[in-house]
């Protein structure tokens, strides 16, 4: 499913909660605000128009922290079918359509189906220093979206030096690695990519979703709550 189709449906999704969402706001606030005053029709419809601004401000969020996430920390946009991260020792992982086997490469070589050294099938992991350890799925493409862990081969990358040495057992991996002082411990692909995919940017995007609305929302419950202090009181009928 393509990117731009997600976003759409999103969009159209969006619009049609808003909508209701609106008509509930404007129902609310005119019974809060019956028989004031002044200012009543105005804070109707801020109240209405308040779902649609929350929409704008969060598509607006999502396009800033898209952009600075892809351009700049070089991480998915948070959105769609593809989920990649750079690793601390400057390699990246990539995972497509599913999240139990993906890719690690050198970006500075290509893309996963440009560079040479990629390793594609990658179902466990784990980064020791200069080192990533994992384990992969020579079936991985036939096997898409098949829920299965099967593993036939194990590789150890030293990043520094570009050297991939590929085994075929978990007892030869960590008989390689025990001179490196690593104790083998892989985790799924998607675990290691959710430790490393997050970063302070975006707390501060979720930060500021949060707060567009709350303050735009504070400032129209004070407005409605003026408006019916200014409210006359009808005589009861004789």
């Amino acid at each position: 499913m393509g990117i731009g189709f997600v976003i759409a449906l999103w969009l159209v999704a969006g619009a049609a909660a808003a909508s209701g969402t609106a008509v509930i706001f404007g129902i609310l606030t005119s019974f809060f605000t019956r028989r004031a005053k002044t200012g009543r029709r105005a804070v109707i419809i801020a109240s209405m128009l308040f779902p649609f601004a929350c929409g704008v401000w969060a598509f607006g969020v999502f396009v800033a922290q898209a952009v600075v996430n892809e351009v700049f920390l070089y991480r998915d946009i948070g959105l769609g079918d593809t989920w990649h991260c750079p690793l601390p020792n400057g390699d990246q992982i990539e995972m497509i359509d599913v999240t139990d086997q993906g890719w690690v490469y050198n970006p500075k070589h290509g893309g996963p189906g440009e560079a040479d050294d990629a390793i594609p099938g990658v179902r466990l992991l784990q980064v020791q220093g200069r080192y990533i350890l994992g384990a992969t799925d020579s079936n991985a493409f036939r096997n898409l979206g098949s829920d299965t862990n099967r593993v036939d081969s194990y590789f150890l990358l030293d990043t520094q030096s570009g050297k991939q040495t590929t085994y075929s057992n978990l007892g030869e991996l960590q008989s390689a690695t025990q001179p490196l002082g690593i104790n083998v411990t892989l985790v799924p692909i998607y675990t290691l990519y959710s430790k490393y995919r997050y970063t302070w940017f975006d707390i501060v995007a979720l930060l500021a979703l949060l707060t567009g609305p709350a303050i735009a929302g504070t400032l129209i419950v004070r407005r409605i709550l003026r408006v019916r202090k200014s409210r006359e009181l009808v005589p009861a009928a004789a």
